[in-house]
């Protein structure tokens, strides 16, 4: 019984978040627009980093360094 539960409160809870976001599109919409950037500007520094890393990484290799 337990599991037929959490199945259906889970679909209810799935229709009524899509109920509320076609309801609150543009305050969706104006959060997604505030935090994209952020995220975009996280990933590029993370990108830029791990590639720092990768590169020092190979230069030691390159001069007989182990890592």
């Amino acid at each position: 019984m337990g599991k037929i539960l959490s199945l259906l409160i889970g679909a209810i809870i799935t229709v009524l978040g899509l109920i509320l976001l076609m309801a609150w599109w543009y305050e969706f919409m104006f959060v997604v627009r505030g935090v994209l950037p952020l995220f975009l500007i996280l990933g590029g520094v993370i990108a830029v980093l791990a590639g720092i890393s990768e590169f020092k990484d190979a230069m030691k290799l390159k001069s007989g360094g182990k890592l």
